[in-house]
């Protein structure tokens, strides 16, 4: 039988197979030759000290003992001649809810506004060429949704609430690396995503999906409080037994056409703030207590968290060795987001700062009803194209400048691609969000000392964290509280909070689908 064990590795020794091999050889009083095949099943590093050490789990085999693991098993079947689901959004929710349906037996049809992955990486070009912002197809909108472009992490929190270990496994059958499955914060990469994307888009056409691109949905079809299917915006039909609603957070003129059919939506609270961003040299110093970061370590991380009158601050989607990418999704908007290639080998370190947003502190768009929270993401991003350069520039300030209030007469180099202006952001943000950012980065200056430097810049608007509106749902069938056959899934729905969870949700409405098919239709 296999046998599991904890070791403690050198960065070296982590990096050199043979060597891992010694220490397990030495842990259970084993020659070298007598330990079989390891497989890692966890793994962080632990940089508390300034002697780092990288901490392993693995799963030792004997020399005769057949390699095995416990990955889970996907049985995708023909769907050709089976019932049909809509999908609205070929992002993680809308792709794994899609994968999903396959091994239900159910034929998943998925419609995305935006294009495919190659069409998309043309825009994004023109978008960082010309400054052409394409509403459909950008860094938010097209084939995998916002993390296809805009890093790849894999590291959720909702452990909880799916099997969560099924998607970074399926992500490796379709062509990511192994070490995706046991690191303790796994990450694809930008680079590597999309050839991921296009092989799950491949195995859903392979078994008999379908998938729509450029089709952009202008409202549901509900029949007898029934969702039966969608209209697009070039007027063609297309039916469904069931719809699964996925289609990411930045989606705002979905949740006003669901106002507009008088389906139920509510706010919820979201968060807003800035990008900053250092050299990853300055973040290695830090977090590797002034040693230069050893050649077999990654690039360091960090992630902050502090309350400022009873409002949490924290880090967001933190990216070593990585960029700032514009995120905006409608002209005269200016939002920042970050990505990490996955070797993570560029110059400079980012994160999002944001500070919890409640609806009672934004009382004076409660005439939006709902929206509210969409209209003040929207009002401080075009407040921040106002104060870019040509609406295209991303208004900036030196970090240390920000925390005191002064104007930044220059800029450090950045890694924006379509370039930065000096503004006095600490005055046209909100106060209730400047103050609170001003008094998270004193204490993050404290927590990593030399984080709190005018060598550091930040960057305006970090919108888009989460949706500031969910749409309710039973929580047993995950079907909407009001509409039968109406799934909202994802991070649009607001029910996850990145690829992973999105994914996971995804799964589940698939299931839910499963079952409401048996109840209603008895065809599955």
């Amino acid at each position: 039988m296999p046998i599991d064990i904890n070791i403690e590795l050198s960065p070296y020794q982590a990096a050199d197979p043979l060597q891992v091999k010694k220490v397990i050889a030495s842990k259970l009083n084993l020659k070298v030759d007598q330990v079989g095949e390891y497989i890692i099943t966890r793994k962080s590093i632990d940089a508390r000290k300034a002697k780092i050490k990288v901490n392993i789990g693995v799963r030792v085999f004997r020399p005769e003992e057949p390699l095995f693991t416990d990955a889970p098993e996907f049985i995708y079947k023909d769907v050709r001649s089976a019932e049909p689901v809509v999908i609205v959004g070929a992002g993680p929710a809308g792709l794994f809810a899609g994968l999903k349906l396959l091994e239900l037996g159910i034929r998943p049809i998925i419609v995305e506004r935006g294009k495919q992955v190659s069409d998309r990486k043309r825009d994004i070009a023109l978008l960082s060429r010309d400054h052409n912002l394409n509403p459909d197809s950008n860094y938010a909108f097209g084939e995998g949704g916002a993390g296809t472009f805009s890093d790849g992490k894999l590291y959720t929190r909702s452990k909880k609430r799916g099997d969560f270990k099924r998607v970074l496994f399926a992500l490796h059958n379709h062509g990511a690396d192994e070490n995706i499955i046991y690191e303790a914060h796994p990450h694809i990469g930008t680079n590597k995503l999309p050839g991921v994307i296009v092989k799950i888009r491949e195995t859903i056409l392979e078994h008999g999906g379908q998938f729509l691109f450029n089709s952009r949905v202008e409202s549901l079809i509900i029949k007898d409080d029934r969702a039966r299917g969608i209209k697009l915006s070039d007027g063609q039909i297309v039916e469904g037994r069931a719809v699964i609603l996925a289609t990411g957070h930045s989606a705002r003129d979905i949740y006003q056409s669901l106002i507009n059919q008088g389906i139920q939506i509510e706010a919820k609270a979201f968060a807003m703030g800035v990008r900053v961003e250092h050299s990853q040299e300055l973040i290695d110093h830090i977090q590797y207590h002034g040693t230069k970061r050893d050649e077999f370590l990654p690039a360091s991380s960090y992630n902050l968290v502090h309350q400022v009158n009873g409002r949490g601050v924290y880090s967001f989607c933190m990216c070593p060795g990585g960029f700032i990418v514009p995120a905006a999704t409608s002209p005269g908007e200016v939002v920042v987001n970050g990505m990490s290639p996955s070797q993570r080998n560029s110059l400079f370190a980012n994160s999002g700062m944001v500070v919890e947003v409640r609806l009672e502190d934004i009382a004076s768009y409660s005439k939006f009803g709902e929206l509210a929270g969409l209209e003040y993401q929207h009002h401080l991003e075009t407040l921040a194209a106002k104060h870019g350069e040509f609406g295209v520039k991303a208004p900036a300030q030196r970090l240390d400048d920000f925390v005191n209030g002064r104007f930044s007469n220059s800029l450090p180099i950045c890694s924006y691609h379509l370039g930065t202006t000096s503004s006095a952001m600490h005055e046209w943000l909100p106060k209730d969000i400047s103050i609170r950012l001003q008094e998270g980065f004193k204490e993050f200056g404290k927590k990593m000392r030399g984080f709190l430097t005018n060598d550091a810049i930040i960057l305006g608007v970090e919108s888009r964290t989460s949706s500031p509106v969910r749409i309710p749902r039973d929580p047993e069938t995950l079907q909407h509280i009001k509409i039968k056959g109406l799934f909202p899934s994802g991070e649009g729905a607001g029910y996850a909070g990145g690829i992973v969870s999105s994914a996971v949700d995804g799964e589940r409405s698939a299931e839910g689908v499963a079952k409401y098919l048996q109840l209603n239709f008895k065809s599955v």
